[in-house]
């Protein structure tokens, strides 16, 4: 079974940050249990604020008191509030939803999407929803969403269609972004435009119908067994 490899996982915590995007600081090896439990305070610190207050209406100053550290501390680590929000999510997400190698492409793609669902009903969605829409206006945000969050999970994604690909479940002529597409895109529009409504939930039941209906669209067709090809009895009737 292949998960998001360590390794990959590694990348995404340890993206280098610039002054002004988001992401983790680096820090020595020397004194990194007291720095990993400030870091921990700080981002949960973070997070209680804004469940509390609203994004908007988060501030370095308001994270600092919350988590009793002095505003210096936070700004060594973190350029912007919109950082901390980012790294918040970060530690809360890595390890949900693994992409997990099945026997087919498409076992390993609706599984993926049903962990996916699973793990962004609660308080990750309602994060990954606000960076989303951050993202839109603030070039920092966008650039370390796509970087540390979508593009590895994205990578994997493509090598589970590649292998369907290879091994003849899928289409040789397919469009590898566009199957992406059509299957996790729908996912996100749900995340992004709830609705009370129960049937506008991710739920079991919604992954299998669009499962079932993108991959009809992907999967190599083959002639019935026994059949003539279709040139062989149009020929033949007019024998």
């Amino acid at each position: 079974m292949r998960v998001l490899r360590r390794a990959e996982r590694r990348e995404a915590r340890e993206v280098a940050v610039t002054k002004g995007a988001p992401g983790r600081t680096t820090t020595s090896r020397r004194g990194r249990s007291r720095d990993a439990d400030v870091t921990a305070s700080i981002l949960r610190a973070t997070l209680d604020l804004a469940e509390e207050l609203g994004f908007d209406a988060l501030t370095i100053e308001g994270v600092a008191a919350r988590a009793g550290v002095g505003k210096t501390t936070i700004y060594r680590r973190w350029p912007s509030v919109w950082a901390i929000v980012m790294d918040a999510f970060f530690a809360e997400v890595m390890e949900l939803a693994p992409i997990e190698e099945r026997a087919t492409a498409r076992e390993t793609l609706a599984s993926s999407m049903r962990s996916w669902a699973r793990a962004y009903e609660g308080r990750p969605g309602w994060i990954l929803r606000s960076l989303i829409g951050r993202a839109q206006v603030d070039p920092a945000v966008q650039r370390a969403l796509r970087t540390c969050w979508a593009a590895p999970r994205r990578r994997i994604a493509a090598d589970v269609v590649r292998r369907g690909i290879d091994s003849g479940e899928l289409r040789a002529d397919l469009d590898v972004d566009a199957v992406l597409d059509a299957l996790y895109g729908p996912l996100y529009v749900r995340l992004l435009l709830p609705n009370t409504d129960h049937e506008t939930r991710i739920s079991d039941r919604y992954i299998h119908q669009l499962v079932d209906a993108v991959f009809s669209g992907l999967s190599r067709r083959r002639a019935p067994h026994g059949s003539a090809p279709r040139t062989a009895r149009r020929n033949g009737g007019h024998r």
